[in-house]
């Protein structure tokens, strides 16, 4: 069956608003020969998209002929504001951008744990308000918001979990609640792999496992392009994991004896004290991922003498990772999270070398590029897919 006139129209819209996204500003000739139209084609959707305030003419290039085709055509960034939220066990941050992901306002705030539910909710909104008026007053369009725990995959909605505060649930029904614009709620770790997937250490790769490591332990499955999230919303719970040497196993709401027992900042703290790199009354609760990321660091830059302790860990990490490998055969791994960022690709090649002695998957273990801002780069990407799905989709 042919399109309709209609529906051709639309499929060159967003081919060319694509093209405009990927690439910055194009002319009317480099939109001919990007898209393969015909030269009035590609007249009658600039002016389309024009008429209907998806695009402007953003300057001239710079060759030498004069005319309708010097133009340079960009996607107007201000037609709508995007915001995303990193919502952690103990602060939120915020960030707005416009439509082309220019930042225009960002903040953070710490939420203790003996904040009650409904004043760690208002602060929490308020500060994304806050910050959306400092963007200016375009409205917004779309919030993504990257938590830890459990996404229901039938409503979309962050699931009771166990150890986990109750604001979070009440932040992403209070903000669906008091703003007009569409909220989205997706597993911390499920973004960070967006993010790595689109702008990070994962581009051009589009089949991969991510080990979140940092105060706790997740993974993020990324198979042809596509997050997958299981039939409970608990793939890659990798941190209920058992495995040998915990001298446990994990139950249904308690993840001690599995691989965060293992690999997690806690457990890493207490790998560096026995191996004499770290004294764990220094250590005030709470604070392990940042002491882990300390040591691990430090036995980097120590040479030799760090070298048992990056050893180990690397055992630890490899154990979960050929579990993870003998299962998916994802064929790359991606150590992502505070840990994975300040171990970086030399610890990437420690874990590599075990997991190939370990498996006979080949499997290639890299570091993540983004660090721990994944999270809210994977929020704003989210948040931009669905405004873009929204407003590049002009009637014909």
């Amino acid at each position: 069956m042919r399109a309709s006139p209609s529906t051709a129209r639309a499929i060159n819209d967003r081919l060319a608003l694509g093209l405009l996204q990927q690439h910055g500003p194009l002319t009317a000739a480099q939109l001919k020969t990007e898209t393969g139209l015909s030269r009035p084609t590609v007249a009658d959707l600039v002016e389309r998209l024009g008429a209907a305030g998806l695009i402007e003419v953003v300057g001239e290039s710079g060759a030498v002929r004069r005319g309708p085709n010097a133009k340079l055509y960009g996607i107007v960034a201000g037609r709508a504001h995007l915001a995303a939220l990193d919502v952690r066990l103990g602060s939120v941050s915020v960030v707005v951008t416009d439509l082309l992901g220019a930042t225009l306002a960002e903040d953070a705030l710490p939420i203790g744990g003996d904040t009650g539910t409904g004043p760690a909710v208002e602060r929490a909104a308020a500060l994304l308000e806050s910050a959306a008026r400092a963007a200016g007053p375009v409205p917004l369009h779309s919030v993504g918001i990257g938590a830890p725990g459990l996404i229901d995959p039938a409503t979309g909605e962050l699931r009771d979990s166990t150890g986990l505060p109750a604001w979070h649930r009440g932040l992403v029904r209070e903000l669906q609640r008091r703003l007009p614009a569409t909220v989205l709620v997706e597993n911390e770790t499920n973004l960070a792999a967006v993010a790595e997937l689109r702008e990070g250490a994962a581009k051009g790769r589009d089949t991969f496992v991510l080990l979140w490591l940092g105060q706790g332990i997740g993974a993020a499955v990324m198979l042809d392009g596509r997050l997958r999230q299981g039939a409970s919303g608990g793939a890659g719970e990798i941190g209920f994991l058992p495995v040998p040497g915990v001298g446990g196993l994990p139950s249904a709401v308690d993840c001690a004896g599995g691989f965060h027992s293992l690999a997690g900042s806690a457990a890493l703290c207490e790998l560096a004290s026995a191996h004499g790199l770290l004294d764990l009354a220094t250590v005030s609760e709470g604070g392990e991922e940042a002491a882990a990321v300390a040591t691990v660091r430090a036995a980097l830059e120590a040479g030799e003498p760090g070298e048992p302790f990056l050893k180990e860990v690397a055992d630890r990490l490899a154990l979960g990772s050929a579990a993870v490998a003998s299962v998916l055969d994802p064929g790359c791994v991606l150590l992502a999270g505070a840990v994975g960022h300040a171990g970086g690709p030399a610890l990437a090649a420690r874990v590599e070398e075990r997991l190939a002695a370990m498996s006979p998957l080949r499997t290639e273990v890299r570091a993540g590029s983004l660090g721990d801002g994944a999270v809210l780069r994977g929020a704003l990407i989210t948040a931009r897919d669905a405004a873009q799905d929204a407003l590049f989709a002009p009637e014909g």
